[in-house]
């Protein structure tokens, strides 16, 4: 049986007791046993209130199941379902219009309308892959989909190179460029070379012409030399992507302006998944879920595995700096703005015990996950997360305003950890 420690009314698995003490509260200057005390005003505020909102669940289903079984075999009749699931609650009456102004808030959450992945925060390597989804090789994304049909000898081969497919891929992208990014009434199959003259991107093409960006605003930055730049910083929407140069590459060295991939911004963020994809049933797997997030909120996390007779290590992108027109430094994100998704309402856990009884998964993901997040917001990590300091909790199957109410009462609760509160 696993260990654990009596704090007030609160018995506590030893495992995640010493992932509090020894892990999380030292850096952060807090006092573990403090934190656990405030924690248990939390729940004496709010357990009895989520046992109300559950017990009011189970009321709603149990007359719906009722007037189910009392309709079997008769003709289904939508208006008066819904006139009974208005009458039990279940369907509550439209309120007014309103508005919500939120602040401190990434241009992730606030402005940018990009792919978000979702992945299980147990597994570190998972974790990993998905927080450095933010940039992503269009070529490889290519050439190992059917965007690019695989016929005409241009199947794909393994790990063996198909030249046939490799070209189709860079005829792909420099139509994408086209599309996206054009220049005036020149192509970007045409280019020999980019560099920067001034503060501007000048293109010299095959023709002996010179080249500009129909839009010069979409030229936001360079890496290497100016006069010959290892790789070029483009915009559109708000999304970013590096032509990339090399002509020693593989690749770059037959292309026409040693063009080697176009980095894209892919994943613009990533929930990192306490609930639905993860399967944490006791105090030990609660425990790695949120060594996780400690480890991302700290920048810190890593992950070694075996490949191919290697062994190979994952850890977070750095973030990537550029050379502005103007000359300054330009250092864009380069990991996915991460959010957490707590458990909701419905589920316990024995992590924890609270008067001998199993505390709401949810309640304790909301305190612990908080904890963590403390050292993003304060700036102690190896890596920013949220450059606005903000924590996104993703809260899954709230079941009305009620429960929705409850859930911003755990988030701005004045009895727990006012340190948490973001």
């Amino acid at each position: 049986m696993t260990e654990q420690i009596n704090i007030g009314n609160l018995e506590i698995k030893q495992v995640l007791y010493d992932l509090v003490a020894k892990d999380i509260t030292p850096g952060l200057g807090l006092d573990a046993d403090d934190v656990w005390a405030k924690f248990e005003a939390i729940l004496t505020d709010l357990v009895p209130k989520n046992k109300a909102l559950l017990l009011k669940r189970d009321q709603i289903q149990l007359e719906i199941d009722n007037w189910h079984k009392a309709q079997a075999g008769k003709p289904h009749d939508a208006a008066a379902y819904e006139a009974f699931l208005k009458e039990i609650g279940y369907l509550l009456p439209e309120g007014d219009d309103f508005q919500i102004e939120t602040s401190n808030t990434d241009a992730e959450i606030a402005l940018l309308a990009g792919p978000q992945l979702v992945v299980p925060i147990d597994n570190a390597r998972f974790s990993l892959n998905a927080a450095n989804a933010r940039w992503g090789s269009l070529y490889d994304a290519l050439y190992g989909t059917d965007v690019i049909p695989h016929d005409n000898g241009a199947q794909s081969t393994g790990k063996v190179h198909n030249p046939i497919r490799g070209d189709r891929v860079i005829a792909y992208g420099k139509a994408f460029l086209d599309e996206h990014l054009p220049l005036v009434d020149q192509s970007h199959a045409d280019v020999t070379s980019y560099n920067i003259v001034g503060e501007n991107l000048a293109v010299a093409m095959k023709d002996g012409s010179s080249a500009v960006l129909v839009d010069p605003g979409c030229f936001v930055g360079y890496r290497g030399d100016s006069a010959s730049p290892d790789g070029v910083l483009l915009a559109h929407n708000g999304l970013h992507l590096e032509v990339q140069i090399d002509r020693e590459d593989a690749i770059g060295k037959d292309d026409l302006a040693g063009v080697k991939d176009i980095s894209m911004e892919a994943a613009i963020s990533t929930i990192q998944d306490c609930e639905d994809s993860v399967a944490a049933v006791d105090a030990e797997d609660k425990t790695n879920v949120y060594r996780n997030w400690l480890g991302l909120m700290r920048g810190d996390l890593s992950e070694e595995f075996q490949k191919a007779g290697a062994t190979m290590k994952r850890q977070l992108n750095p973030d990537r700096e550029y050379t502005a027109p103007d000359g300054s430094t330009l250092v864009l994100h380069g990991r996915s703005l991460l959010l957490i998704r707590n458990v909701g309402h419905l589920m316990t856990t024995d992590a924890v015990l609270f008067k001998g009884e199993e505390v709401p998964e949810g309640i304790l993901d909301c305190m612990i996950t908080s904890l963590c997040a403390l050292y993003d917001l304060r700036g102690l990590g190896k890596l920013r997360n949220s450059r606005a300091g903000s924590m996104y909790i993703v809260k899954p199957k709230m079941h009305g305003p009620e429960e929705v109410k409850f859930a911003n009462e755990l988030f701005e609760s004045e009895k727990g950890l006012k340190a948490t509160k973001t």
